[in-house]
């Protein structure tokens, strides 16, 4: 069974999104802005959302994170819930 490891940043606007993914990608780190910025209450675990398999999230989070490159920030991925960033930690297939 497929697994995966990720954590997200939950924010309330696409442009807050993009905005907070620039500053990852300019070395700021993940874990403090989720602690920070996220709206999930995984916030104070640096966005980490624990192991998880196909269909225990919505869709939209589901596709990418059992497709996207490990480590590597994607988004702002939109769900009923916001805008998300999400970095997959870990998959196994």
């Amino acid at each position: 069974m497929k697994l995966a490891n990720a954590r997200h940043i939950l924010v309330d606007s696409e442009a807050q999104c993009q905005d907070l993914k620039e500053r990852i990608i300019a070395g700021e780190d993940f874990a403090e802005l989720a602690k920070t910025y996220s709206n999930c209450p995984s916030d104070q675990d640096g966005g980490a959302l624990g192991e998880f398999g196909p269909g225990m999230m919505v869709p939209e989070f589901d596709r990418v994170v059992f497709s996207a490159p490990i480590n590597e920030v994607q988004g702002p991925v939109q769900t009923q819930f916001g805008y998300h960033l999400l970095e997959v930690t870990n998959r196994t297939e």
